[in-house]
């Protein structure tokens, strides 16, 4: 869009005949200049300022360097991403206000499943083979095979749930609610709880070790716990305390009795599921940063970090830590990390704009109502509420051309 205020272009002055009175040109040319002025404001704000929205990023070499992969989009919030194992152009992002997929690499988005699929989207996960996708919004869990999405029945406490992890058999899948473990054994159509969790506690992170189906890591009132037995029994791994609770826990990508997890703003790993823990360099320059991904090479020498204080990495195996500031929002939340199955170097990040425990708060509050709302009675309301804004703009319309002719000189 070309705007040019008060400039005259080159030649000799060409007549206008406009039709219009000169009033009524005058408020013309304003509205011209001001709708100039917010495209050029929304324009510089979207090149230059990445802090001014949420959205997805990608790396391409561990962390180094990244590019917005959410091209069109102005995301408010974006809460979780999600590779397709069998095409690593195919992503799903969640955010709080539904599901969004591209088949391109983010060259372009597409919304899905808006009349079922309502709220903020925590969790996202594909099975092994690609074949299912799997969600969970405020609203209700859903899984998807042959493009189409379908509800699973889930128990109400399901909802909204913090994450989910599909086994290394496409029949298993994980989900972690607002407090408990579920588990699905035929492929996320229905869940059920896991028993032995309601003693322990509150459950806050879920990670699956690769290669198998029962060993899983988890946050459990802030302590990293290792059960052996998909979930059923748990033992203490000796990290994390009330002064430094763990944030978060994952399983290495490439090693299999490797596990990270980040407790006082350190970093800190295990080579034997949990048995042992050591720090990795120093702490995060935040000491109160709250860490919600961990991304590693295989020699552990590069490690990328997310957190409500944005992405650090190193390069030196943590001895130092570098904020990456580059094409990234460096004030606004970053959420959990997402590598392509079949490229360790490539990561996806996702910022929010609002803080998560605001998105997370407001999802408790409305997901019950949400998860009651049948589509078509959410359907009907909205058409109606349409209905009503184009008759008060018509009507608005007729009044306005009958104040204009009362107006003119007869």
């Amino acid at each position: 869009m070309t705007c040019v205020f008060g400039v005259e272009p080159a030649g000799p002055p060409r007549p206008l005949h406009l039709g219009i009175g000169k009033k009524q040109f005058g408020l013309r040319h304003l509205a011209l200049r001001l709708v100039c002025v917010a495209s050029l404001l929304a324009s510089s704000a979207s090149a230059h300022d990445a802090s001014s929205y949420g959205g997805v990023f990608r790396s391409r070499d561990l962390g180094a360097a990244w590019l917005n992969a959410d091209v069109g989009l102005f995301l408010n919030a974006a809460l979780v991403i999600a590779v397709d194992p069998r095409d690593s152009s195919h992503l799903l992002v969640g955010t709080d206000l539904g599901i969004l997929s591209s088949h391109n690499g983010g060259r372009s988005w597409t919304p899905e499943a808006r009349d079922l699929i309502i709220g903020a989207v925590f969790a996202l996960a594909f099975s092994p083979d690609g074949e299912l996708a799997l969600c969970a919004a405020a609203n209700g869990v859903f899984r998807r095979d042959q493009d189409s999405w379908r509800r699973a029945e889930v128990p109400e406490s399901a909802i909204p749930a913090r994450s989910l992890v599909a086994g290394p058999a496409n029949d298993r899948i994980y989900l972690l609610g607002r407090r408990q473990l579920f588990a699905s054994e035929d492929g996320g159509r229905t869940y059920a709880v896991v028993p032995g969790l309601r003693e322990i506690g509150e459950m806050t992170a879920l990670a699956v070790v690769p290669g198998s189906t029962d060993i899983l890591g988890a946050v459990i009132d802030g302590r990293a716990m290792i059960s052996r037995d998909g979930g059923r029994n748990w033992r203490d791994a000796g990290l994390g305390d009330a002064a430094a609770p763990v944030d978060t826990i994952t399983a290495d990508a490439s090693q299999p009795r490797r596990i990270w997890a980040a407790a006082g703003s350190r970093i800190v790993v295990s080579d034997d599921l949990g048995s042992v823990w050591y720090s990795v360099g120093r702490s995060l320059p935040e000491a109160r940063a709250k860490v919600r991904g961990i991304a590693a090479s295989v020699d552990a020498t590069i490690l990328v970090v997310s957190s409500d204080r944005g992405i650090y990495r190193s390069s030196d195996g943590g001895e130092t830590w570098v904020q990456k500031e580059d094409n990234l929002p460096i004030h606004i939340e970053a959420g959990p990390l997402a590598r392509d199955p079949n490229d360790a170097g490539v990561v996806y990040a996702v910022f929010s704009l609002m803080p998560y425990a605001e998105v997370w708060r407001m999802a408790l509050e409305g997901g019950n109502l949400l998860a009651r709302v049948e589509p078509i009675s959410l359907a009907g309301g909205v058409s109606l509420w349409v209905l009503l804004l184009i008759a008060g703009g018509l009507a608005a319309l007729h009044l306005s051309r009958r104040r204009a002719a009362a107006r003119s000189p007869r």
